[in-house]
């Protein structure tokens, strides 16, 4: 069962703009396999939906909402249950909770785990990831110690992590065909 979505804290109806993710931030380079991420998208977005239907649409659960489904998009942009929940959210539609394949607590020592490996296997790409799933971990389970602490060292040594590179990335540029110069008549 579906029902309209209104935000908890002004009563009304809210406006959902869904994340637009044209071309993922991230490349073959990522040292994850496709599989992996279609996985980590699928499940961020149930567990998106989880928050937003466990808190009847709270707007700090929307506001953690985009940023998840905006990360899930950037691993796997055509993932199916990312781009049905944004779908729902836009229509003001309340998802329903649905089971995942993990609980909030088992997917936050999973993406630690997971953004430590990143780390450690250095690159722009698994660097960039690797911060973005710590600090997830630390937000999704704040009793986990290792995630927390894990995220307070990446603060203190690169600063507040900045997330419009995930939710607001830069539009691709369109090709720029060179310019042909006119052909010039040689003078007799």
């Amino acid at each position: 069962m579906l029902s309209t979505l209104r935000a908890e804290e002004g009563g009304g109806a809210f406006a959902w703009k869904a994340p637009k993710v044209v071309a993922s931030l991230y490349t073959r380079e990522l040292g994850m396999l496709d599989s992996e991420r279609e996985d980590y998208a699928t499940n961020l977005a149930v567990y998106a939906a989880n928050q937003v239907a466990a808190s009847k649409a709270a707007l700090a659960s929307l506001d953690e909402a985009y940023r998840v489904i905006a990360l899930a998009l950037q691993l796997s942009p055509r993932n199916k249950r990312a781009l049905v929940l944004s779908f729902q959210l836009s229509k003001g539609v309340l998802p329903e909770a649905t089971s995942g394949n993990y609980s909030p607590q088992g997917l936050a020592r999973l993406m630690l785990t997971r953004g430590q490996l990143l780390a450690k296997q250095g690159g722009e790409e698994n660097k960039h990831l690797a911060r973005y799933f710590i600090q997830l971990a630390a937000e999704m389970d704040p009793k986990n110690e290792d995630a927390v602490y894990a995220s307070e060292l990446q603060r203190l040594d690169h600063g507040a992590l900045d997330w419009s590179s995930i939710t607001q990335p830069p539009e691709p540029k369109p090709e720029v065909e060179p310019e042909v110069e006119p052909e010039v008549e040689p003078e007799p």
